[in-house]
């Protein structure tokens, strides 16, 4: 190798594709050297995401790439076992034959075929509101909700522990930006009166916190939106489908039945598992959606198997809550042996989200691998998903495991918790 490669090579100037040499620009090189630095420290601070990758169907057991058998996993959004559902599987390829792979438009030009008006008449049903409206993802629904409703004469109050989607569709808009500290009343309540003069004012809130998995004390702020003449928008995503008696979500679950004016959700977690999100709520505000959201007028239309599997899904949630009462009794079991093992769980009781505090991120990430050692798929959250100091394991129960998994996870986490000194 000559000198002058040597030297080059040294100057970080040259990358390799596939063995390779590329030539960089001075200032992709100067970029890429400081990106070195960068993730260098993700990895000294033990927060660096890895990822695991799986060779099977999501489903309660799965294979993974690394590991000889099966494994059980706790960490999918895979509520009510519906992703690999046969029912679910079979309206996807059912759909393929009907509607095709895909639409190659937008909805409003040549995108909208019949099953997604049935969907979205669907899902309107569901959550007994006026009208849907389909996205690609419910990150795409709330970036494109805010800055469509609200002008710089209105404000929008945020809890402060809101989804990244929630925060990044406020930033979008042009309407005052508030934050009030999280689940606290009386900061919303003290934004709610200093803000009087507001055109329309509307509070934002998770339904569930994903990280903590605890719920917004809805009807309080229900409570207070009525008093003081705001309205309310709630993130269902970890809630509608399997959470409430019926599994209509926190709404139900916090008796607030139609209080909130507009409810978002996705298509990816309980309802399928494939992808996609929607906004409900009164007719007119869906009708400004489908005319002047962005992410709505400028993504293709959700693929036909994606429709046809949450539709499915629907069906079956709708039919009987048999898979909503399974997952509550998971999740009781579960968080009932944890505490009673000694671990830090998190969250609200009856929510199937229950994460087990470690603090450190290097120590819930060996705690992680420990347990794919003993057949348990877990992740470790660490910062910035979660604050510093805050490290956990965040299990997910599924209405797809049996009691019998349940105690297998559960004993799993007492032998690494007691071999690494996390229980006595």
């Amino acid at each position: 190798m000559s000198l002058e490669i040597l030297q080059v090579l040294a100057l970080g100037r040259v990358s390799f594709v596939r063995g390779v040499p590329v030539a960089r620009t001075s200032s992709q090189a100067a970029l890429c050297n400081f990106l070195k630095g960068e993730l260098d420290s993700i990895r000294e601070a033990g927060t660096w995401k890895s990822e695991r990758i799986i060779i099977s169907p999501q489903s309660a057991f799965i294979n993974v790439s690394s590991q000889k058998d099966k494994v059980l996993n706790f960490c999918a959004n895979n509520y009510l076992g519906l992703s690999s559902h046969p029912e679910v599987v079979a309206a996807a390829k059912k759909a393929i034959d009907t509607h095709g792979a895909g639409l190659s438009s937008v909805r409003f030009i040549c995108g909208t075929q019949d099953i997604h008006k049935e969907l979205e008449k669907k899902i309107a049903k569901f959550h007994d509101r006026e009208d849907a409206i389909l996205y690609t993802s419910c990150f795409d629904s709330n970036a494109g909700f805010f800055e469509t409703l609200l002008s710089p004469e209105d404000a929008v109050i945020s809890d402060e522990l809101n989804h990244a989607s929630i925060i990044d569709g406020i930033r979008l808009c042009k309407a005052e930006r508030l934050r009030y500290n999280h689940r606290n009343m009386e900061a919303l309540e003290k934004i709610l009166k200093e803000t009087q003069k507001s055109r329309f004012r509307l509070i934002a809130t998770d339904g569930v916190f994903s990280m903590d998995g605890n719920v917004a004390p809805l009807k309080d702020i229900c409570d207070l939106a009525d008093r003081y003449n705001a309205l309310v928008f709630v993130d269902d995503c970890h809630s509608a489908g399997f959470f409430g008696k019926t599994g209509r979500g926190t709404e139900e679950y916090t008796e607030t039945r139609g209080r909130p004016d507009v409810i978002s959700s996705t298509l990816g977690k309980a309802m399928g598992g494939a992808s996609g999100g929607y906004t409900t709520g009164p007719k007119q505000i869906i009708d400004l959606l489908r005319n002047k959201s962005r992410p709505y007028l400028f993504s293709n239309s959700l693929p036909p198997p994606v429709v046809a599997t949450s539709s499915k899904a629907f069906d079956l949630i709708t039919e009987t809550a048999e898979l909503v009462e399974r997952l509550a009794v998971n999740t009781k079991l579960f968080r009932t042996r944890m505490i009673e093992a000694g671990f830090n769980v998190l969250g609200d009781k009856d929510h199937p989200i229950c994460p087990v505090l470690l603090g450190d991120a290097k120590l819930a990430s060996a705690f992680a691998d420990g347990m794919l050692q003993e057949g348990i798929f877990v992740i470790g959250f660490s910062y910035p998903v979660v604050p510093k100091g805050k490290a956990r394991i965040r299990v997910q129960l599924s209405a797809g495991h049996t009691l019998q998994d349940v105690n297998r996870a559960v004993d799993a986490f007492i032998t690494i918790g007691r071999r690494i000194k996390v229980i006595g």
